[in-house]
């Protein structure tokens, strides 16, 4: 039991560091490169890439004790996330397409549990 728990916890642990690196990623491309060399090698996008990265081996061990069927609705809590981090990082605020995607999703993932 204890162990399924510790999964549910790396799945949406991976969901955030996940959303987090796509900020990251996004904060790169807004920002004006030298040239081409600098656009890729910065440490916003070599930190992002490593973040992904991390994402994968944190899945592994995630998957173990969680049904594969529950892994899209807790990945589609990344829309949220992102969202939320958006705001804190780069300063956007959530349009009401936006809004009402995370409604969705919110009201998918009810549906689904029940």
């Amino acid at each position: 039991m204890e162990w399924m728990n510790i999964s549910y916890v790396l799945a949406f642990f991976e969901v955030f560091v996940a959303s987090l690196s796509q900020i990251l990623l996004k904060q790169s491309a807004q920002i004006e490169h030298k040239n081409i060399i600098y656009k890729f090698l910065n440490w916003r996008v070599i930190l992002g890439y490593v973040l992904l990265l991390g994402t994968t081996v944190i899945n592994v061990f995630a998957y173990r004790g969680i049904e594969l069927k529950l892994m899209p609705m807790i990945e589609s809590t990344g829309i949220i996330w992102v969202t939320i981090l958006a705001v804190f990082f780069l300063g956007e605020k959530p349009t009401k397409r936006t809004i009402l995607s995370i409604a969705v999703t919110v009201a998918g993932i009810l549906v689904f549990s029940m």
